[in-house]
């Protein structure tokens, strides 16, 4: 692992696991409260967990002997010329049996089981954070959005306040036709922009919707605006914490582990197997043996033990365990990907930022002098002393400035939101005690 991250932050607080909190919203906090409760891939990822530990529970059994209860009976008859014979036979037994897990081949399959319930739940983690951080990024969408519509409306009134006075200038004679078009034209334009706009908000409300397991009729938030947002301080940390502090990266630990269980069951089905078992209870007759029939209804015990021994399987068991050390070797470099994969994460979104950080006073200047040129631009047009072409450019020049300005806030917001995600949310590996430790 490096020894820290090429891009740098200023130093802040560890994520909690309620990181979106950061950004002061409590619309927001409201919205992840409920994709938490009812999103429905994190429904489908807890039933999975379920699933996970149940047969974790099968797996761990094997461990231990297994008892059943039985009764029976037989009623036999016979005739000859020897005469006639009847006698019932019955017995109700209890009747034990376990194997001896000498090589640890049981220990060994129950520990694959619990990691993979380990994996299990860290998957489902992994899951939610993508969901609340879908749900902060489709939120702020939805802001830059509403933003972006009172950004075209904007524009289309210094648009039409611009039409007015070429229509007024081309009515006494100091305009051309020419202008008078293309302003119209220009107006038409930035008409067009709002559908535009207000489809893309009508679709962000949907899938945002739909991240909260809700219908997207009648579904709507109330902020307009990402001028309340507040920016929240984050520390980057180390990259080694990334090891205990990712779900996904955790997730290919665990199953990492689980192979190597795998491989160690694969390994002990070449060798012998032991087995006891016992049976006792109450029959008739009291011992029914090949040798030896006691009549009577009495006591009865029969003790066994068996080894066994696989001498030709045509490789089959060689076989598996060739396959197991192939998984084992996969997910070695799955676990490998995982921390890359990470690393990029955070260093992409560490740089986003910086570079965000950087641009930041250009932004506002770009924005503050656009505004200057327009109003001075228009201005000196309505006096007659200015170019009709010059405002037509400087009003494009304004527009695309409030458009990249607003732009700009939401990737700063959208930004945090990649690093609180790559760094992990908040999460943190189970404590000691776990599942997972406990399998290593």
């Amino acid at each position: 692992m490096p020894s820290g991250f090429a891009a740098h932050l200023e130093s802040g607080p560890w994520l909690s696991a309620a990181w979106y909190q950061g950004f002061g919203s409590a619309e927001l906090n409201s919205l992840i409260g409920d994709a938490e409760a009812n999103n429905l891939d994190l429904s489908m990822a807890q039933a999975r967990v379920k699933q996970a530990d149940a047969r974790a529970r099968q797996a761990g059994a094997a461990i231990l002997p297994s008892v059943d209860a039985g009764a029976n009976g037989n009623y036999l008859a016979g005739h000859s010329s020897n005469g006639s014979a009847h006698e019932t036979d019955w017995a109700a037994l209890l009747s034990a049996s376990y194997e001896i897990d000498f090589w640890g081949k049981n220990r060994a399959t129950a520990r694959a089981a619990k990691l993979l319930a380990s994996a299990s739940r860290a998957e489902r983690d992994t899951v939610a954070l993508t969901a609340l951080a879908g749900v902060a990024n489709g939120y702020f969408q939805i802001l830059s959005v509403r933003e972006r519509l009172k950004i075209a409306a904007a524009n289309l009134d210094a648009a039409r306040k611009l039409l007015d006075i070429v229509q007024a200038r081309f009515e006494v004679g100091l305009s051309n036709p020419v202008e008078l078009a293309i302003q119209k034209s220009t107006l038409a334009a930035a008409a067009l922009v709002v559908p535009e706009l207000q489809q893309q908000e009508s679709e962000g409300l949907a899938a945002l919707a739909l991240l909260l397991g809700r219908t997207p009729e009648r579904f709507s938030i109330d902020a307009q605006s990402l001028d309340d947002m507040t920016e929240p301080t984050i520390a980057a940390g180390l990259p080694s914490q990334l090891l205990t502090r990712r779900p996904d990266v955790y997730t290919a630990e665990a199953n990492l582990r689980a192979a190597n269980a795998d491989l160690t069951v694969a390994r002990a089905a070449l060798l012998p197997n032991f087995s006891l078992t016992a049976a006792g209870g109450i029959q008739n007759p009291a011992l029914n043996a090949a040798v030896m029939t006691l009549s009577g209804v009495g006591p009865t015990l029969s003790l066994g033990a068996s080894i066994s021994q696989m001498i030709f399987d045509g490789g089959r068991l060689r076989a598996a365990q060739a396959e197991a050390q192939g998984k084992r070797d996969e997910l070695v470099s799955a676990y490998r990907a995982a921390i890359l994969a990470a690393l990029v994460d955070v260093e992409n979104a560490l740089s986003a930022i910086q570079h965000l950080d950087d641009a930041r006073a250009l932004q506002q200047e770009n924005l503050s002098q656009s505004e200057r040129a327009f109003e001075g631009a228009s201005l000196r047009y309505k006096a007659g002393s200015g170019d009709f072409l010059t405002v037509l450019e400087a009003q494009r020049t304004l527009y695309t400035a409030r458009e990249q300005y607003g732009q700009y806030r939401l990737t700063r917001l959208q930004s945090l939101v990649a690093l609180c995600k790559a760094l992990g949310g908040g999460w943190q590996a189970p404590e000691t005690g776990s599942s997972l430790e406990e399998a290593r």
